[in-house]
Order: structure tokens, then C-alpha cells, then sequence
């Protein structure tokens, strides 16, 4: 009897480090798959990815390297208007000549809002990020900066947006425009950008808005009456990347094609920025592979 109980013991003891061994050598291989997942090479001149959840970040390439940054930038004036004290979505704003005016002296990207129509501050949010309309950030410029002129109301705006970046600790990002369409001073890095990015996705209005692929708005016009605004998002990896929950697409001579972006899978959400990608299809491509290796990271 005692012998057959100390049999059983050694099998038992034989199976518990055989088990072991397994369990370690899984261990081992799967750090040794981490340590050899290659890095992504992308087509963009700065790139940066990070878990959201944790903040740790997965991938950096000329991260903290200061660019232009185009309608990116159309992000933080989002974010300073939701940040505003008792923000009322459902406010109106009747849409100016000087927006439209702007629209055509820059040849901006537009919402095509029409002058003397009234406009709730949400769906210039929807104007704002998903046709990346300049008109849209112009209006809540206008609108959220304090001053007795225009011109006193945008400065104001943009000091927001400026004061916003310094308390966010962002020592390379620095704003002189609402839109991106900026005099020189306009910039921001990869690795700025994405935490601006992040900090606006913790507000339930934002992430609705930059997870919309298109949306179909009724607004109030001049006569009283209404029309129907129809937006489409300018960012393609809603409905082609799986788990995509945002965020914004950017352009310019000099910022050249732009991403933010962000995806969840799995319950882990990773976020990222590539800057001065050199085509519409290669900052896509660009951006699924920073995921992608977000996701195995």
C-alpha cells in the first residue's frame, strides 16, 4: 500500500515539473516571440504608438520631432470647445459671411456651412472633424474665444488651445491657427499629438463624433425653416481597419498626409500618430501597421 502511494507521489511530482517545464518553455517562447517581433517600417517621417490603457509607448520614430501638423490639429480645437464650463451642445450659431469668405481666401477644406443658417455647437463638432471643415472651426472659434471683435474672439481661441498644450505639459506643440492652416508657428510631434488625442477621446461627446463614418444633420436656415447637412468622415480606416474608434486625418503642402488614430481589440485600445506620410493610401497603410504591431506588442 505504502509503496503504491509513493509511486503516485512520483508520478505526481514527475508530472508536476514536466508541467512546469512546459508552462516555463511557453514562458520563454513567448518573450522570445516579443523580442523578435520586427518593428514596422513606415512610409511617414514620425510615428509614435502607445497603449492607451497604460500609456506605454510601443513604437517611436522621430517622435518627439516638431512638424506641421494640418487638420490634426482640428483635435485640440475640439477639445477646447468641450472643455469650455457649462458647455450647451444644443447652443446656436449662425453662420457668417467670414466663414465662408475664409473658406474660399485658403481654399480649405469645408463643412460647406451656408452664411445665416443657425448651427448647434454639436453638429459644428460634426462639421469640425468629420469633413474637417475650416468653417466649423472658424464659427467655434468665433464663438467659444472672448473679445469684442473677431479677430480678438480667434486670438483668444487659439491662446486656449496654446494654454491647453502648456497645461498638458506639451513642450513641442504650439498653435496659431484653429485649423491647422497656420503661419509658420503651427506644430506638434507624433508623440504630443497622440496624447492630445488621448485626452480628448476621455470626453463621451468627442469619441462619438470621431467614430461617426458619416452623419446626416438638421439645421435651421435664415428663413426659419431647415435643410439637411450630410457629412462623411475623411478618415478610411472606419469600416476597413476592425476595432477603429477615431480619430482624424490631416493635410497641407508642408504637413504633407497626416494621421491620429486609434483602435480597440480585445478590450486593449492602442492610439498613434504618423506625421508627413507621402500619400493618402500610405498614411492608411502606415497607420494599420503601427496597430498591428500595437495589438501583438
Amino acid at each position: 500500500m505504502k509503496t503504491r502511494i509513493k509511486g503516485i507521489r512520483r508520478v505526481s511530482a514527475a508530472a508536476t515539473v514536466t508541467a512546469g517545464a512546459v508552462l516555463a518553455s511557453g514562458v520563454f517562447a513567448t518573450s522570445a516571440q516579443a523580442a523578435t517581433l520586427p518593428t514596422p517600417t513606415i512610409v511617414a517621417k514620425g510615428g509614435y504608438v502607445m497603449n492607451n490603457g497604460t500609456g506605454t509607448s510601443l513604437f517611436t520614430k522621430a517622435a518627439d520631432t516638431r512638424r506641421s501638423t494640418g487638420s490634426t490639429t482640428k483635435i485640440m480645437t475640439a477639445k477646447v470647445v468641450l472643455a469650455q464650463s457649462n458647455l450647451n451642445l444644443d447652443s446656436k450659431v449662425t453662420i457668417q459671411k467670414a466663414y465662408s469668405d475664409y473658406i474660399v481666401a485658403k481654399n480649405a477644406s469645408s463643412a460647406r456651412l451656408i452664411v445665416g443658417d443657425k448651427v448647434t455647437v454639436r453638429q459644428l463638432l460634426y462639421g469640425l472633424m468629420l469633413p474637417s471643415g475650416c468653417d466649423a472651426a472658424y464659427a467655434l472659434a468665433d464663438k467659444f474665444g472672448s473679445g469684442s471683435t473677431r479677430a480678438a474672439r480667434v486670438k483668444s481661441f487659439i491662446g486656449k488651445m496654446n494654454k491647453a498644450a502648456t497645461d498638458m505639459g506639451l513642450k513641442n506643440t504650439h498653435f496659431d491657427s484653429f485649423d491647422g492652416i497656420g503661419s509658420g508657428s503651427n506644430y506638434s510631434t507624433p508623440r504630443d499629438l497622440t496624447k492630445i488625442a488621448s485626452s480628448a477621446m476621455k470626453n463621451s461627446t468627442f469619441r462619438s463624433v470621431v467614430k461617426t463614418t458619416s452623419t446626416k444633420q438638421k439645421v435651421t436656415t435664415k428663413s426659419g425653416g431647415y435643410r439637411y447637412m450630410s457629412w462623411s468622415n475623411t478618415n478610411n480606416l472606419l469600416g476597413s481597419y476592425s476595432g477603429t474608434i477615431g480619430v482624424k486625418t490631416g493635410s497641407g503642402p508642408e504637413a504633407k498626409y497626416c494621421l491620429v488614430f486609434a483602435a480597440t481589440r480585445n478590450g486593449k485600445t492602442v492610439i498613434g500618430t504618423v506625421l508627413a506620410s507621402s500619400s493618402v493610401t500610405n498614411r492608411t497603410a502606415d497607420a494599420k501597421k503601427l496597430m498591428d504591431y500595437g495589438f501583438k506588442k
